[in-house]
């Protein structure tokens, strides 16, 4: 989840039972004030009433216009005793002249005339009706709710893009930066300390891979001569031993042994150093190759190599099949699947090279399937084969992964699978 999505739903949560807080604060503050301005006129108004009353003046008539209504009921001393003298609470009022009951506010008081008679007085006023309140202030409460958060979004949305262009900008540089490629400087277009420090550090971190880049690619220069070279050397001086000494059978056989490990050595070695250069991004060149050309050149090959084993390799590939590549990269891709598929067929199995779409496929014949989470591995074999490496398929996996390819292994109806398909990398 981005940074700015997470800062909103957090924004949104924390606004909501706020809000929420907000709308019951007000509701019952609201309800409070107009309780209190309808009490002090029930107080006026009784007030008024048991004056007259007491004094024998005339009572105010109910019907007045002025919607308050009251009523006056004789009590006994012992019911007067039994409760305040003075309560206020809610109610529902039959109005006469209306024909229909409202909600109202009603006053209950107690006094006592000059005779001792206990008298109850209750006094009533229409008052506002708390589910219509309630709702428009939940109504307006939402609307508030939208509001607001939609202005807070937008404009912490706007606040968060301009004070993180610095994090932008550093991350896009950081996404196109390759060792030992030159992109530039790290962008610091920012008076931000906490930004200056970070592109400072990632600068840094760039000035160490680089170091360590360059002296890799010497390690790998150094490497392939000092060792490339005594063993071309030895290979050579057995050739003379066996070609201008007499030897017996027995050493003949040893040092053709020998020769056949060192030819392992020597093709471990170039493997190696292979992997390692790819790993290192040192194949920045790019052309237009035609892969299925590439197959059908390999396919003469491997057809001459593997005569004995009478292996018979279908091909159906369109007439041109062009990607960007390397070209040393594509035939690394195209020969270690093919020598894969027959290297490790049986006598008189059946290869099947397809290419449809954006797809290669190279099927051969086997008895069980492989390990799919290992088979791209290196030093991987599944099945031990004289003068494998292991390493074939790993070239494979290496040159897709460089290119962004996608590479698949599955064994479907007695066959080994292997897929690679051009996600962008196809120009015609």
């Amino acid at each position: 989840m981005k940074l700015i999505y997470r800062v909103v739903l957090r924004l949104s949560l924390f606004l909501l039972p706020l809000l929420a807080l907000w709308a019951m604060l007000f509701y019952f503050t609201m309800e409070d004030e107009i309780n209190d301005e309808a009490d002090d006129a029930l107080d006026n108004y009784s007030e008024l009433i048991i004056m007259r009353m007491l004094s024998g003046n005339d009572l105010p008539q109910t019907g007045d216009g002025s919607n308050n209504s009251y009523l006056i009921i004789p009590v006994q001393e012992a019911y007067a005793n039994a409760r305040s003298h003075v309560r206020y609470y809610d109610a529902e009022v039959y109005i006469p002249e209306k024909h229909e009951t409202e909600p109202a506010r009603i006053l209950s008081t107690i006094f006592r005339d000059d005779d001792g008679q206990y008298y109850e007085l209750r006094v009533a006023t229409p008052t506002f009706e708390k589910n219509d309140l309630m709702t428009t202030v939940l109504g307006w409460s939402v609307f508030l709710y939208v509001i607001l958060l939609i202005t807070v979004v937008s404009l912490t949305a706007w606040v968060f893009h301009r004070s993180m262009r610095p994090l932008y900008a550093l991350l896009n540089w950081l996404d196109s930066y390759k060792p030992g490629t030159v992109v530039g400087a790290v962008p610091c277009d920012t008076d931000i300390t906490e930004f200056r420090r970070l592109s400072a550090a990632a600068q840094a971190a760039v000035d160490r891979s680089e170091e360590m880049f360059e002296r890799q690619k010497q390690f790998i220069g150094n490497a392939s001569h000092e060792l490339q070279t005594p063993l071309a050397v030895l290979g050579a001086r057995m050739d003379w031993l066996l070609d201008n000494t007499e030897l017996s059978e027995e050493q003949m056989g040893e040092i053709l042994q020998m020769k056949d490990t060192l030819g392992r050595i020597v093709r471990l070695n170039k493997t190696l150093l292979l992997l390692t250069k790819i790993d290192n991004n040192q194949f920045p060149e790019s052309s237009d190759v035609d892969i299925a050309a590439m197959l059908r050149e390999q396919k003469e090959v491997y057809d001459e190599m593997f005569a004995a084993r009478d292996i018979c390799c279908c091909m159906k590939l369109p007439e041109t099949f062009t990607v960007r590549m390397n070209d040393a990269l594509a035939s690394v891709l195209v020969t270690n699947l093919l020598r894969n598929a027959y290297r490790h067929s049986a006598h008189g199995a059946r290869v099947d090279v397809t290419i449809s779409g954006r797809m290669l496929t190279v099927v051969n014949d086997g008895d069980a399937p492989l390990d799919g989470a290992h088979i791209f591995e290196r030093f991987y074999q599944g099945s031990k084969r004289e003068g494998s490496t292991g390493l074939g398929l790993a070239l494979v996996k290496a040159v897709s992964d460089y290119y962004g390819l996608r590479v698949r292994y599955d064994f479907v109806d007695g066959r080994h699978m292997f897929s690679v398909e051009w996600v962008q990398s196809v120009v015609g």
